[in-house]
C-alpha cells in the first residue's frame, strides 16, 4: 500500500489527499451507497509502467472505468453509439442507450467524491445535490429541446415514485428479512424533513391541476396556469436552497451517513485514487457520454414503444427511472440488508426530494428559457399516484421503527400503479387527452 502513495496524482503539496475523520462525518448517504459497489483495483500490473504520464492514464482508467461491479454494462455505452450510426433497430439504440446510462450514473457519483477529497465535505456535498440526479436532468432536457414534455414529466414522476416505493420498499423489506431478530430502527427526523418538502412539492403540483379544473373553460386556464407553475417552481428551488444550507450547515448532523463498523476497526483514513483536474476532467466526460446516450433515449422512445407494444408513459414512469438509477438503488438495498437504514432512507427520500424540488421546477425554468410551454399540470392520475405514494411513505416512516411488511405494503404499491400505466393507452401527442374525460365527468354530474 505504501508504495503508491507517492505517485504524483495523488499528491496535494508533496502529501497524499486522504480523507479526514471530519471529512468522513460529512459523508452523505449518497457517497455511501454508491460506495458500496466499487471494487478495489490491482495496482501491481500498472505501478510497472515505467513512464509516469502513462502509467498515470492507465491508473485513471483502471480506477474510473474498471473500479465498479457494473463495468460489465460499460460495453453497452460504444455499441449503443455504434448502432446509433450503422441504423440498427431503434429500439436497440434505446435499451443499449439505458443500460450505459446505468454506469454512467454510478461512475459520476464516484467522480463527485473524488472530487469532494479537494473541496472539502461541504462543497462536496453541494456537488452531489446538483450532480446526482444529473442522467434525469439531461433527458429531461433534450426532451425538452425535441417538445417532448410529456416525456419530461413522466420521467421524473417515475423519477419520484421509484424512490419513494419501489427503492425504499424493496429496502424495508429485504431489510425486514435479513434481520426478522433484530428490532430495525432509523432516526426519524431526516425522514420528517424530506416529507415535509415532498408535501410542498405536491402542493405546487396540485395547484395547476386544480385550478384549470375549477375554470368554467379549459381554455381561459391556460395562460394563468402557466404563470402559476413558472411561480411555484421559483419558489420550489429557493425552498432547496434553504434545505441545501440545513442539509449541509446548519443542520448537518440530521444527514451525515454514519459509520461502517469495518471502515474504523481498522482506523486508517481513505484516500483519493484520482487527483482534482483527472476528476474534473472525467466529470466533464461522463457528462458528454450521458448526454449522448440521453439524446438517444429522448429520439428513440417512442420507436421502442411501438416496437414492444408498451406506451410511452409506462417507458418513462417505470423503466427509464429503474435503469436510469439501478445502481444507487441497489446500494440502498445493500445498507438495509446491513441493518443501515438511515442511509437507505436517504437515498431513495433524498433523491426524491431532489428530484421534486430542484430537478423539476428547473425544468419548468429551462423550458420557458425555450420558449416551450411546461407547466406543473400532471394530469389527475400522475398527480394522484405521486400524491398516494408520499402521503403512505410519510405514514409508514412516522414511528422510527421497521418491519418487513412495511416494505412489501410500498413495494405493492408501486406494482399496482406500474400495472395501471401498463394498461394505459394514451398517446404521446395527446398527453393531456386525459383532462378532457374527468372535466366532461364534472360537468355530467353538475348538469344532472
Amino acid at each position: 500500500m505504501g508504495s503508491h502513495q507517492n505517485e504524483p496524482w495523488l499528491l496535494e503539496n508533496g502529501n497524499p489527499k486522504v480523507l479526514t475523520r471530519e471529512m468522513r462525518h460529512g459523508r452523505t448517504a449518497h457517497s455511501k451507497s454508491s460506495n458500496s459497489l466499487r471494487k478495489k483495483s490491482d495496482r501491481t500490473l500498472v505501478s510497472k509502467v515505467p513512464c509516469a504520464t502513462i502509467r498515470n492514464m492507465l491508473f485513471n482508467l483502471q480506477e474510473v472505468i474498471l473500479g465498479t461491479k457494473l463495468s460489465i454494462l460499460i460495453p453497452a455505452i460504444p455499441a449503443a453509439i455504434v448502432a446509433e450510426y450503422c441504423g440498427f433497430g431503434r429500439p436497440w439504440v434505446f435499451l443499449l442507450s439505458l443500460l450505459g446510462l446505468t454506469p454512467l450514473a454510478e461512475r459520476v457519483s464516484f467522480i463527485t467524491e473524488q472530487v469532494a477529497f479537494y473541496t472539502g465535505p461541504t462543497v462536496g456535498g453541494l456537488l452531489n445535490a446538483t450532480c446526482g440526479n444529473v442522467t434525469e436532468l439531461i433527458i429531461a432536457i433534450f426532451a425538452l429541446s425535441s417538445n417532448k414534455i410529456a416525456v419530461v414529466k413522466y420521467s421524473l414522476l417515475g423519477s419520484i415514485l421509484s424512490n419513494l416505493l419501489l427503492v425504499l420498499g424493496t429496502s424495508l423489506l429485504c431489510g425486514g428479512i435479513a434481520n426478522l431478530r433484530v428490532e430495525q430502527k432509523y432516526d426519524r427526523r431526516q425522514g420528517d424533513v424530506n416529507s415535509l418538502m415532498l408535501l410542498l412539492a405536491l402542493l405546487c403540483y396540485l395547484l395547476p391541476m386544480l385550478f384549470k379544473y375549477s375554470a368554467a373553460s379549459a381554455a381561459l386556464t391556460v395562460d394563468p396556469s402557466l404563470h402559476l407553475s413558472r411561480a411555484s417552481s421559483i419558489v420550489m428551488l429557493i425552498a432547496y436552497v434553504v434545505y441545501i444550507i440545513f442539509q449541509l450547515w446548519t443542520h448537518r448532523q440530521l444527514f451525515e451517513a454514519e459509520d461502517e463498523d469495518e471502515d474504523d476497526s481498522n482506523g486508517s483514513d481513505e484516500q483519493a485514487v484520482i487527483g482534482l483536474w483527472s476528476g474534473i476532467a472525467w466529470l466533464i466526460g461522463m457528462t458528454v457520454f450521458i448526454a449522448l446516450l440521453s439524446e438517444y433515449v429522448v429520439d428513440t422512445i417512442e420507436d421502442a414503444s411501438d416496437s414492444w407494444g408498451l406506451s410511452v408513459s409506462f417507458l418513462s414512469i417505470i423503466l427509464l427511472p429503474i435503469v436510469g438509477n439501478a445502481a444507487e438503488h441497489a446500494g440502498a438495498v445493500i445498507f438495509a440488508f446491513k441493518n443501515k437504514l438511515d442511509i437507505s432512507l436517504g437515498v431513495a427520500l433524498g433523491s426524491a426530494t431532489q428530484i421534486a424540488m430542484f430537478v423539476v421546477p428547473l425544468c419548468v425554468i429551462v423550458a420557458w428559457t425555450m420558449g416551450v410551454k411546461m407547466d406543473l399540470n400532471f394530469n389527475i392520475l400522475e398527480t394522484g399516484s405521486v400524491a398516494l405514494a408520499i402521503i403512505v411513505t410519510s405514514f409508514t416512516l412516522q414511528d422510527g421503527t421497521s418491519h418487513y411488511l412495511k416494505g412489501l405494503v410500498l413495494l405493492l404499491c408501486y406494482i399496482v400503479i406500474g400495472a395501471c400505466f401498463f394498461v394505459q393507452r394514451t398517446p404521446l401527442n395527446q398527453a393531456d387527452a386525459t383532462n378532457v374525460i374527468p372535466k366532461a365527468a364534472i360537468n355530467a354530474v353538475l348538469s344532472a
